[in-house]
């Protein structure tokens, strides 16, 4: 996969390059797990520790169970990689439910008797490392870029990419929005159609991503309803708003 590490990336003073990060990742000869939401900056990260040598474990947190994009998706980036992504529910998904978020009147006595766990993602981080059968000192890669924005820069700049206390690392920290792209144009790897359809990754239940879905994959649309049924609501909003 030649051309996937590209010059000119960020420097910031005391913060290794991610190039240096990715050869301790290597030198240290474990797996690494690896945060993949099917956005760009996941795909170049898995592209730049398999460039590296380093042995990668993704795995994926749903919003939604069940949605057909999102698994059409995975399903094509496992036979792009050649392993299975691991699949989780995120946070926000018992948040959601525990707050009533889009819920019809008659849901809220089933939803608040269930009394569904409000796990933060660190501990599902260490579920996670659990069910993988890895241990619990496992480092966790994101996609994190300090060109993202400059909260992100900024918590970079003083946190580093390695950050030991919760064994996370941001194996792309240094890399441009160009440089991600080229890795994923080198390798031949197809976006996600969350960019042509919501402009960004797929990570919530609002007008955002609803429009499109509603327009471009109604089963998804009718799914989220099935999970969120006043979800729709927010489309009204918007289209009276506007």
């Amino acid at each position: 996969m030649g051309g996937c590490i590209v010059s000119g990336v960020i420097e910031l003073p005391g913060v290794e390059s991610s190039r240096a990060i990715r050869g301790q990742l290597n030198a240290e000869g474990r797996p690494v797990l690896l945060a993949f939401s099917g956005g760009k900056d996941a795909l170049a990260s898995w592209l730049a520790l398999r460039e590296s040598g380093i042995p990668v474990v993704p795995y994926y947190m749903y919003y939604v169970p069940g949605l057909r994009f999102v698994e059409d998706y995975l399903t094509y980036c496992e036979g792009i990689f050649g392993c299975r992504i691991a699949r989780y529910p995120h946070p926000s998904l018992y948040r959601w439910l525990n707050r009533f978020v889009f819920q019809s009147p008659e849901r809220l006595a089933i939803i608040e008797a269930a009394q569904f766990p409000e796990p933060t993602y660190e501990q599902m981080l260490t579920l996670v490392r659990e069910d993988q059968g890895l241990p619990a000192d496992t480092w966790v890669a994101d996609g994190v870029r300090a060109a993202d924005s400059i909260v992100r820069r900024l918590s970079i700049q003083k946190h580093g990419a390695m950050k030991v206390k919760h064994h996370k690392v941001s194996v792309v920290w240094d890399w441009r929005k160009a440089h991600a792209f080229e890795a994923i144009a080198s390798a031949g790897i197809d976006l996600a159609p969350d960019y042509e359809w919501f402009g960004r990754s797929f990570d919530g239940i609002d007008a955002r991503f609803t429009g499109p879905l509603r327009e471009h994959a109604p089963e998804d649309f009718e799914r989220i309803l099935e999970w969120f049924p006043l979800a729709e609501l927010d489309l009204v909003r918007q289209e009276l708003a506007s």
